[in-house]
């Protein structure tokens, strides 16, 4: 049977994150608008960095926990390198929808808000609720894939 649009770029996530180098939590990022997938991310180091793989997690190291202390990660969410790829490509993210393996933090919800995307569809949780509360101010509509 075929899939519906949300299952298949749901399922195209899960191949994304397969690439992230994070130790603690792979997660998978796409921008779609009318259809069209525009850029796509991972959570990993930036460009010419090393990753977490080879250096080690200092979040791991110091014990804290998911969701606090994000400065001390060397690598970026996906939903920030999906914006990221769009920016440096020079695609316009406005409009469109993006889908998650994971819901987003605070830090991808105001970067999402301001890059003008008006839907996210995201599975898996996140232990975030302000960033939630953020997206509903800003009337981006969030939908949790089943």
């Amino acid at each position: 049977m075929r899939p519906t649009w949300d299952e298949y770029f749901m399922d195209i996530i899960e191949l994304i994150k397969t690439r992230s180098t994070c130790m603690r939590r792979q997660v998978g990022a796409m921008i779609v608008k009318d259809k069209r997938i525009l850029c796509t991310g991972y959570n990993g180091a930036p460009v010419n960095c090393r990753h977490c793989v080879e250096t080690g997690c200092l979040r791991d190291q110091l014990e804290i926990p998911s969701g606090e202390r994000h400065e001390l990660c060397r690598g970026l969410h996906a939903e920030q390198n999906a914006i990221a790829q769009a920016a440096y490509s020079g695609i316009s993210v406005k409009e469109g929808t993006m889908y998650s393996s994971s819901q987003p933090c605070m830090l991808c919800a105001k970067l999402i808000i301001n890059s003008g995307i008006k839907k996210i569809i995201f599975k898996g949780d996140y232990p975030d609720d302000n960033a939630m509360q953020i997206l509903k101010e800003a009337g981006i509509r969030v939908v949790r894939y089943e």
